[in-house]
């Protein structure tokens, strides 16, 4: 691409040097991603201006002047920095940023980078199971025998209702209505991203240093579909999961604490007291629990983080049981 196009971007765009192989490596890196996510050749097309800036050639921060470079120039500007202070303390790395025009406005998204050690196992004091789930988005059991709910009924009405939008938008077919479409898919997908990053925050800020989370390893969540009724699996299973672990794992590193998945197999159905497994156990309409060995009597929720709570006992002994 460079030997194809470096040139002509030069002479016909009028872009410096700089800006033309930043335009190759942008192209290069979409394309990449589209294969890296399994998608078949297509065209990209970029349908927003987009320019991506190196650290110290096309951009550069100091404590007072934030400086970039554009077609007519070096622009320095100034810059407030309220709640980006610990940024400058030498210990972050600065990396390649993206300059954005969304909403008739410009974004520099600037990717960060910091070196952070992971948890060793014999260093852990606290342990907490997270069951994740629809109707209680988490559900935790910690250390000291204290069960905490965090409730999704009012997100899963919430989904509801945008799903219900959509289906009545797309039976229109009209160009209004396939941008409404699109606008609400950007305002749900940011609602679910703020939903994750507040529950993890808590959870995070919740516990001390030192603690290790355990959750489930939804990897193949998605196959539960020939399960679930049809009218119920939109709102059943395509909860962003997958997301709500990563927030998890990069707050917990941050904070000193640690991150394990293991299998979710029978952690609803399994007695935490006396170990008894089977399907009986659980009552998924009623959302309820009762061991038929023992009787014990809970939230099947509660049980499941109980059981992933066990589990990350038995991590810390024998540091097997993680995925």
């Amino acid at each position: 691409l460079h030997d194809l196009y470096y040139r002509e971007l030069r002479s016909r765009f009028g872009l410096k040097s700089q800006m033309a192989q930043s335009v190759i490596r942008t192209v290069i890196a979409r394309y990449t991603s589209a294969r890296s996510n399994g998608h078949d050749w297509s065209l990209v097309q970029f349908k927003r201006p987009e320019y991506d800036l190196v650290w110290n050639r096309d951009y550069s921060l100091n404590q007072d002047r934030f400086s970039i470079n554009t077609l007519d120039g070096r622009v320095k500007l100034r810059y407030k920095k309220q709640g980006m202070q610990h940024f400058f303390d030498g210990t972050w790395k600065w990396g390649t940023a993206k300059l954005v025009y969304k909403r008739k406005k410009w974004f520099l998204h600037i990717s960060m980078t910091k070196e952070f050690p992971e948890l060793d196992p014999t260093k852990v004091n606290h342990i907490v199971g997270i069951d994740l789930g629809i109707n209680f988005l988490a559900t935790t059991y910690d250390t000291q025998s204290q069960t905490t709910f965090y409730p999704g009924r009012t997100v899963k009405h919430k989904r509801g209702q945008y799903k219900a939008l959509r289906k009545q938008l797309q039976m229109r077919q009209t160009p209004s209505a396939r941008k409404r479409l699109k606008q609400i898919g950007s305002r749900e997908n940011r609602y679910v991203t703020d939903v994750n990053h507040q529950v993890t925050k808590a959870l995070v800020e919740t516990y001390p240093k030192g603690t290790l989370f355990v959750i489930e390893n939804l990897k193949h969540v998605r196959s539960a579909t020939e399960k679930v009724c049809v009218r119920h699996r939109y709102v059943s299973v395509s909860w962003a999961f997958h997301q709500f672990r990563e927030m998890l794992e990069y707050k917990a590193q941050l904070n000193g604490q640690g991150v394990i998945a293991v299998d979710p197999k029978y952690t609803s159905q399994t007695c935490p007291k006396c170990g008894h497994m089977e399907r009986a156990n659980r009552n998924k309409k009623m959302h309820a629990f009762e061991c038929r060995n023992c009787h014990y009597r809970s939230n099947d929720d509660r049980i499941g983080a109980m059981n992933l709570y066990r589990k990350g006992i038995e991590y810390i002994g024998t540091g097997t049981t993680g995925v």
